[in-house]
């Protein structure tokens, strides 16, 4: 029986191209039809034009339809995919570089610190009415958000349109298989168990082949700072490991991360460039080990620049102005984020374990049950279930309820356009300390984002 996929964004330059490869890799669960929707007409030309060409490529058995109305397209939908990004790239910008007149510097600008608070209040409004047309129009597909900042994102939706909506992003996923690669241990045999805010998530345990792996972690964290450890003891734990050696993640690319585990005993994805922004008063001025952050350490221009020149190549397939870049398709099935993993694991009931965003009603006792958390949760044939931790370490719970705080009163500040709770969202959230550099900051980002606020600007 066909499927029916829907993605809301298909402009997205990160994304469309993986879920098109994904869904093309997929023939066990298709076949399928694709919606595309996205609110740019050049842009829902770009990625349904790059869309078919590749699904000509490989003679796939899937449908394409495309709207620049989601409310053509939503019906019938099995699973929904949110990936918008309200103002695009050149609305992102100004969540950074606005702020960087008042001496605040962020790498990223999408989760949290006033990139993030700021994104956020264009981005609930829109995603609560796309919310609220999945509860109207499908309201039994499974539905995905991609689009940041997601804590406050999908603890909105869930909040204003009731919808059970499941936030996804790949980083946990990746940092664990970056410390299995650490210790030069095989990815399919790493386990771990993790707990937090999305970017900023603990990996608190971490096994090979069940045993403690943090001994192996140490060691070569100390191998590499020159500094001695008991390799015997080690190589008792892990006789198969032998000679620690060199892997491609290396510790001395995330100083800051690294200085964590050394307090905490615990790694937190996703790394030094996204984990640094909730922490912003360790950082002052954006100063990071010499560097500049967002500046010549994780440039954001650089960023920047990648994803318009990405959407520039897309744009050049979509048209024939390029050939289609076939290295696509050189992926393992379901590597793009894990959508078409879970998927497969809903409809089988397969019950593997994923990181997702979820409400925590309990699931972890030292943090607020309301709170949306990224944690552990099995996907089965009745949707994603978070797994209990019954032993978050209290020292984690304090650091991931300081940063609730500041994203509770982002998302009432969101819905209810109160520019004083956007105030204070900025002063919870620890960038900005001065409550009157905090007023005027407000009100620039919001002058700068007026088109795309209709809740702090209603329309006449």
């Amino acid at each position: 029986m066909t499927k029916k996929i829907v993605l809301i964004g298909a402009g997205s330059a990160m994304f469309i191209q993986g879920l098109v490869a994904d869904l093309i890799l997929a023939p066990d669960l298709g076949p399928w039809e694709l919606g595309l929707v996205d609110i740019d007409p050049q842009a829902l030309a770009t990625a349904e034009g790059l869309s078919r060409r590749m699904v000509q490529a490989k003679e796939a058995d899937v449908v394409i339809q495309a709207s620049t109305d989601r409310r053509d397209i939503l019906a019938g939908a099995d699973a929904v995919v949110t990936t918008i990004g309200v103002g695009g790239r050149r609305a992102w910008e100004a969540d950074v570089f606005i702020p960087r007149k008042y001496g605040v510097f962020q790498p990223v600008g999408d989760s949290v610190m006033p990139g993030g608070v700021s994104r956020a209040m264009r981005m609930i409004p829109a995603l609560v009415d796309i919310a609220q047309d999945v509860k109207a129009l499908c309201p039994d597909a499974w539905f995905f958000n991609y689009s940041n900042p997601m804590t406050a994102n999908c603890w909105a939706m869930r909040k204003a349109a009731e919808v059970p909506v499941v936030g996804l992003c790949h980083g946990t996923f990746q940092v664990e298989r970056q410390l299995a690669q650490f210790v030069e241990a095989p990815p399919a045999e790493v386990t771990s168990l993790f707990a937090g805010l999305n970017h900023l998530t603990f990996i608190f345990d971490l096994r090979w082949r069940g045993r403690d792996a943090w001994p192996l972690v140490r060691a070569r964290l100390a191998e590499e700072r020159g500094q001695p450890f008991d390799r015997e003891s080690v190589d008792s734990l892990f006789p198969e490991r032998g000679v620690l050696e060199g892997g491609a993640f290396r510790a001395a690319d995330n100083p800051f991360c690294w200085s964590l585990f050394e307090t905490y005993g615990a790694y937190p994805a996703v790394n030094d460039r996204h984990v640094v922004e909730f922490f912003p008063q360790r950082l002052p001025g954006g100063r990071y080990y010499g560097k500049t952050l967002g500046v010549d350490a994780f440039s954001f221009e650089d960023t920047i620049a990648r994803g318009d020149q990405i959407y520039a190549d897309m744009e050049a397939q979509a048209v024939g102005e390029k050939p289609l870049d076939e290295r696509v398709f050189e992926r393992a099935v379901g590597e793009h984020e894990q959508l078409l993993d879970i998927l497969r694991s809903i409809e089988g009931d397969e019950r593997r374990v994923f990181a997702a965003n979820l409400p925590n009603e309990g699931a972890i006792p030292n943090l607020p049950g309301d709170a949306i958390l990224e944690l552990p949760a099995v996907a089965t044939a009745g949707g994603l279930r978070p797994l209990q931790i019954r032993d978050f370490p209290d020292p984690l719970a304090v650091i991931v309820t300081c940063k609730l705080a500041a994203a509770r009163l982002t998302v009432e500040a969101a819905l209810s356009g109160d520019r004083r709770l956007f105030v204070e969202a900025l002063l919870a959230d620890g960038a900005v300390t001065d409550t009157h550099i905090a007023q005027k900051l407000a009100a620039e980002l919001l002058a700068a984002h007026r088109p795309h606020l209709p809740n702090f600007f209603p329309p006449e």
